[in-house]
């Protein structure tokens, strides 16, 4: 009956009216509408939550019982369902050991590839390493000096556990008298235990020899044993000297260095046998900078030397007088005037012994000779000796995270680092570009024999290579930390990894996936998700941009309003019957009978800029940007040109050196001029306002402080006693006990995501009995937290410091989300409008630089315009407005635009074209240009 079509029957989530809605099948549908109109609630609340319910319900009582009763959504029945997949805009894993190659698994076969056709190099002279020869291993141990001891060892055991008592046993069988266990020699005769827990080193004893002509023949004998029982491998150990590994597979006979067999394991930075032994395979090691250490332009006697600015001691500042006197150099001349030499010496240290009278605590005074270790030395030797977290903190702001030293950023060991294939090593390869990585692999030429070991694992490659291409990740390289990656990236990631895996008859529920892709990447994602729909699968994407509703087979309009204004279908259809529906706000957008206008005039420049100097952090190329003051700038460009390095790893970061000490450190540039101009810099990202359900809208805008105020001024609160902190839930007194004022309980489910209960005793109001009996206006402090922004701005319409915070939440389209609502529910583009009217309620300086990177993200076209005005607002109190984004609606509304590219990844970090909207159209070369025709 319902084949073709999946049937929902009085949907009751969150906001939803008793909805009955029917959604065909096998094909694409966007569900779209204003922001808490209700499309999360029915797309992800209801349909994959039901779906998610059924599949745990299939499986057998004895795994149930590790997944726990999943709750049925509030529906009525749910007729249709395929097994469903949902794929969000979660960040991926902050584990900084994931990459872009490990998260698509792209990492395994390549790890396959290089262990089964690699070609291995001499880490040291680079030379092809091929394997030895008994003759040449002979020729080498003789080599050795005339009357060297040494014995002849063959390898049984490496780094395994267990008692391996079964082996010595036959090994004392064989005839085999002495082996080597975890470097001592033992008797076979005698018994050894060993811990069956501990990894252990087992070498046999085949021979013991000196060094002299006539033991050449004895000598080939007992290697060649070695290598027989060593598998290949052998063990030359000199009495009283250095032990050498030679093998029959891999060796360099210039450097001696041999190589074992190539495993998979080898090329896993995650395991000791490939990781670099420096940095552990993070690629990354966090060092003491000298830059956060020394201010150039002060003295040492003006406190040019940072950490030892307030330190009380005597030691230092007789030190370093001691140390000025020997290398003559002066106290109070600046540090941007010395000698290279010098810098060195005071940062590094010196070998040179320094004689000076040093007066102690005490004020007793005696000679001291000491070699001046360095500021970092004396750093280093201080968080080494810290006792508590506390100490080490202290420390670590004069620490930044750079390259490891050792395997430059690539994570494994040399000996991994030097195998190749096509000429490339692994870390080469997960450097470049995903595009360029797709090609490599794509005329990458094996011989005959490699090409049938490989042929499979490259096939693998090539097609998970090619469908991150086809989702407009081409910029991307697989190296990337996923940490770094944007809600968007993260999601298209996961998209690539289910076109992968070829499933058919699946329901997939996307949220905006179109998310950070530029205009000419869209198309590219749309054609992915039609073939996602073609191969049989109903895909299901929550959406807010035009040209994927366009595409769509089945357009569902949610609606009229947000919040509990919403939750019912306003229309639906394809692009033409939706226009055709007056009640559909989405409707006259797409029919143009609503629209955001092009301002009438912009903003000119007063003159003044911030410039941005020799900008070449990742693939920006060296370049120079200037941004005016006083305007609404946008920053565009294809995904990968270099915008977000620009804005937030150069721009904000240099401002956040300048105005609040941060000691993380901007990407590679010369110079940012015109700071003077400016005297604070709000960054308003999309990371999350708070990481646990304690921190909400309410606690963030700090409009709960004067709610908490209004509680405790009522007669009641004030007859019982009961002060402001009486109804905060994050300290004791008023809060349950029962969940510490979460009011909710958390369950590690420890394989799966941690579930959220309600808590029994409170019922999720987080309060205790007493504190709920304190009324204003006839509602409790739990009831006030669980208002609409709308209803409460209602409510507290007499009350204007608390008006006038919760209008700014109104005015950035936020109405419908609730007071209390925790923050781990709110979207990326809600905490974003959540930090927006934080700082939209604080008094404007004037001079305060605003930096948002795609503040669009869930917003719809009206919510879009609302947004427009509240950024409009900011620019007129002065301000400096700097917002890096691909809707063309807000593009078109900014006064100035830096566009960047050409392309994204290698091909990008060009300043394309600079100017009005208008300008822009006019300029050959800027893909953001040809859109911007369109809509101007």
């Amino acid at each position: 009956m319902v084949k073709d079509k999946i049937v929902i029957k009085g949907a009751q989530e969150h906001n939803l009216k008793d909805l009955d809605i029917e959604i065909p099948r096998n094909e694409l549908v966007v569900i779209t509408g204003l922001s808490g109109s209700g499309k999360s609630s029915l797309a992800f609340d209801t349909i994959y939550a039901e779906g998610q319910r059924r599949y745990v319900e299939s499986l057998s009582a004895y795994a149930r019982q590790f997944l726990g009763q999943m709750e049925k959504p509030k529906v009525e029945y749910i007729e249709g369902l395929s097994p469903s997949i949902s794929i969000d805009q979660k960040n991926a894993s902050q584990n900084p050991r994931s990459t872009v190659g490990t998260v698509t698994e792209i990492y395994d076969y390549l790890r396959l590839l290089y262990a089964r056709v690699g070609t291995p190099h001499c880490p040291e002279c680079d030379q092809e390493i091929t394997s030895q020869t008994i003759d040449e291993i002979v020729d080498q141990v003789l080599e050795l000096e005339e009357r060297t001891k040494l014995q002849i060892l063959a390898p049984i055991v490496k780094d395994r556990k267990g008692e391996h008592k079964e082996l010595l046993e036959e090994m004392q069988r064989e005839g085999y008298v002495r082996v080597k266990v975890d470097g001592e020699v033992k008797d076979l005769a005698e018994e050894i235990n060993l811990d069956s827990n501990k990894r252990h080193r087992i070498e046999v004893v085949i021979d013991r020899l000196i060094i002299k002509d006539e033991i050449k023949e004895r000598l080939t004998d007992s290697l060649e044993t070695a290598l027989d029982l060593g598998a290949g491998l052998v063990i030359v150990d000199v009495i009283d000297g250095k032990e050498q590994l030679f093998s029959a597979n891999f060796a360099c006979p210039d450097c001696g260095i041999n190589l074992e067999e190539l495993t998979p394991r080898m090329f896993s930075f995650n395991s000791p046998y490939g990781a670099c032994s420096t940095c552990d395979g993070l690629g990354t090691k966090r060092e003491f900078d000298p830059d956060l250490i020394l201010d150039y332009d002060q003295s040492i006697n003006d406190g040019a030397i940072i950490p030892w600015r307030r330190s009380r001691s005597k030691y230092y500042p007789q030190l370093l007088e001691a140390l000025a006197d020997h290398f003559g150099f002066s106290l109070d001349t600046p540090l941007k005037e010395f000698d290279e030499k010098i810098i060195d010496i005071l940062i590094y240290g010196t070998s040179e012994e320094v004689s000076f009278r040093y007066t102690n605590r005490y004020n007793r005074t005696r000679m001291h000779t000491t070699k001046f270790k360095g500021v970092i030395g004396y750093l280093n030797r201080r968080l080494n000796e810290a006792k508590s977290d506390k100490g080490q903190k202290k420390l670590e702001k004069y620490m930044s995270i750079g390259r490891c030293p050792d395997c430059e950023g690539g994570r494994l060991n040399p000996k991994s680092l030097a195998v190749t294939v096509g000429g490339r090593s692994i870390d080469e390869v997960t450097e470049i570009s995903i595009e360029e990585a797709y090609n490599f692999f794509s005329e990458l030429e094996l011989s005959d024999r490699d090409r049938l070991i490989g042929g499979q694992i490259l096939k693998e490659i090539r097609e998970r290579l090619s469908f991150l291409n086809n989702v407009g990740l081409n910029y991307l390289t697989l190296g990337r930390s996923a940490g770094t990656l944007s809600g968007g990236e993260s999601q298209r990631i996961r998209l690539a990894t289910q076109i992968g895996s070829s499933l058919v008859g699946v329901l997939y529920i996307l949220d905006e996936p179109s998310i950070g892709l530029h205009q000419r990447d869209n198309e590219r994602l749309i054609n992915t998700l039609q073939d996602l729909r073609d191969v049989g699968n109903t895909v299901v994407v929550v959406e807010h941009d035009e040209e994927t509703i366009r595409e769509a087979d089945h357009i569902i309009d949610m609606g009229p309003g947000a919040g509990k204004n919403g939750g019912e279908v306003v229309a639906q259809g394809d692009t033409e019957e939706i226009m055709e529906v007056e009640e559909s706000l989405t409707g006259q957008y797409l029919s143009g009978k609503q629209e955001i206008s092009v301002p009438e005039e912009r903003q000119q420049p007063n003159g003044e800029y911030l410039e941005i100097k020799g900008a070449r952090q990742h693939n920006l190329k060296d370049i120079d940007v200037s941004l005016p003051l006083g305007l609404f700038t946008c920053i565009t460009g294809v995904s990968g040109s270099g915008k977000s390095t620009l804005i937030n790893e150069i721009l904000n970061k240099r401002l956040m050196q300048e105005f609040y000490q941060s000691t993380e450190k901007p990407g590679d540039h010369d110079e940012v001029v015109g700071l003077d101009q400016i005297d604070k810099v709000v960054n308003i990202d999309q990371s999350p306002i708070g990481r646990t359900p304690r921190s909400n809208p309410a606690t963030y805008t700090k409009v709960f402080d004067y709610i908490r105020e209004v509680f405790a001024k009522t007669p009641e609160a004030k007859r019982r006693g009961y002060k402001k902190g009486r109804f905060s839930f994050n300290v004791k007194g008023g809060r349950c006990e029962a969940c510490s004022g979460d009011g909710i309980i958390k369950i590690e489910m420890h394989f799966l995501a941690d579930v959220y209960v309600p808590c029994e005793v409170c019922g999720g109001k987080r309060y205790n009995s007493e504190t709920l009996e304190i009324k204003y206006k006839g509602k409790t402090i739990a009831d006030v937290l669980d208002m609409t922004i709308e209803e409460a701005l209602e409510f507290f319409d007499n009350i204007p410091k608390i008006k006038r915070r919760l209008q700014t939440l109104y005015d950035v389209g936020l109405g419908y989300i609730k007071l209390g609502q925790p923050s781990t529910t709110l979207s990326g583009g809600e905490a974003q409008r959540v930090k927006i009217a934080k700082e939209l309620s604080k008094r404007s300086t004037g001079s305060t630089v605003y930096i948002l990177d795609e503040p669009t993200t869930g917003l719809h076209f009206a919510d879009v315009k609302k947004l427009l005005e509240v950024l409009k607002r900011l620019r007129e109190g002065g301000n400096t407005v700097i917002v890096i984004e691909h809707n063309l609606e807000v593009i078109k509304s900014a006064d100035y635009i830096v566009d960047l590219g050409p392309e994204g990844g290698k091909a990008g970090g060009e300043v394309i074209a600079t100017g009005t909207p208008e300008e822009l159209i006019e300029m050959e070369g800027s893909y953001t240009g040809e859109y911007l025709q369109q809509v101007l």
